[in-house]
């Protein structure tokens, strides 16, 4: 396992992540602790070194055994987790990203994990509702009472994201270093707008549901898959549909698995760490296994055209006038 620093910062992190969002059987399709064990060891002893799980992740329960299972050996992992979903569905304080919640939901992750602090601590969801300025102010307290080591946003638009960091920078405080999204051969959307600004900020990528929900890891592709699965096949387009036999197809003249195929495409983009959410150990040693896969050029080209994506608006706009606006001689 290759290590990599965490946005502008010296904080090491590994180059695959573990989700810990399968921990715990609440809610439906999990896992029960002993094979969370299992699953933490092998990552562990694999070289990974860094856990993402949420307040939210299975009623909470991805906290609590997360907490247990690192209870001797904290300080070897990063420890990351989200604040935002609601805590009470009934208390109209119970979520959001304003400073009560924020206060209220970190001091539970931090009961539930068993630890003084959280290494990132990530803002899980864009609450329009609470001033940007509000959320960067009580982030960057909770990182100078020692709480919080360092932060991230996830699923926020990128104005949001550029803004937040521009003020950080104007009035001192704590910066996003991190920025989760969900990016795959199925999903490329961040490519658009979120993946350029991260690029600008210095921001590193840690990309959820990299087999597209299931979908790139080749089980969809044939007969129904047996047992609980997260997606009904019926569902899935054709053309998502399309992109896992490509995948497939790709895995087997390298004699690999489609899904390590899936998340070594994400793993060599420049500043991209996939996050692996295994229920079992045989998921998590095949995902692991995506470290030793290398894409050639050619197999990735075909990889993307499968895909059928295009930037859109301004993007392609603008590197279409590229000529118009420079003159011939336009970089």
């Amino acid at each position: 396992m290759r290590y990599t620093t965490f946005g502008r910062t010296g904080l090491r992190v590994s180059e695959l992540v573990l989700g810990a969002m399968t921990f715990g059987e609440q809610g439906g399709v999990g896992a029960p602790i002993e094979e969370c064990r299992r699953i933490l060891d092998a990552y562990a002893e694999a070289g990974g070194n860094t856990v993402d799980t949420a307040i939210n992740y299975r009623g909470g329960a991805s906290e609590e055994i997360l907490g247990e299972l690192l209870a001797d050996r904290r300080d070897r992992f990063v420890v990351a987790t989200k604040y935002t979903v609601t805590r009470d569905p009934a208390d109209p304080n119970g979520g959001g990203n304003h400073r009560k919640n924020l206060r209220l939901s970190l001091e539970t992750s931090l009961r539930r994990l068993r630890t003084d602090h959280i290494d990132i601590y990530w803002v899980h969801i864009w609450d329009r509702h609470t001033p940007i300025e509000e959320t960067m102010r009580a982030l960057d307290d909770a990182v100078t009472a020692g709480k919080v080591l360092y932060i991230g946003v996830s699923d926020a638009p990128a104005w949001v994201v550029s803004r937040a960091n521009t003020l950080a920078e104007w009035r001192g405080w704590t910066p996003f270093a991190g920025l989760q999204v969900p990016y795959s051969l199925i999903k490329r959307d961040a490519e658009r707008e979120l993946m350029p600004m991260a690029e600008a900020y210095g921001l590193t990528v840690t990309a959820w549901s990299p087999l597209g929900g299931g979908v790139l890891s080749g089980k969809y592709s044939a007969a129904p898959p047996a047992g609980k699965t997260r997606l009904n096949r019926d569902a899935i387009s054709d053309r998502d549909l399309g992109v896992a036999q490509v995948v497939q197809e790709v895995a087997d003249e390298l004699g690999v698995t489609p899904a390590q195929v899936a998340l070594a495409w994400t793993r060599q983009r420049e500043g991209v760490l996939p996050i692996i959410g295994a229920r079992t150990l045989d998921q998590l040693r095949d995902n692991l296994g995506s470290t030793a896969v290398t894409l050639p050029p050619q197999l990735v080209t075909r990889l993307e055209t499968a895909t059928a994506f295009d930037l859109g608006f301004p993007a392609d706009f603008i590197a279409q006038t590229t000529p118009w606006v420079f003159g011939t001689g336009a970089l």
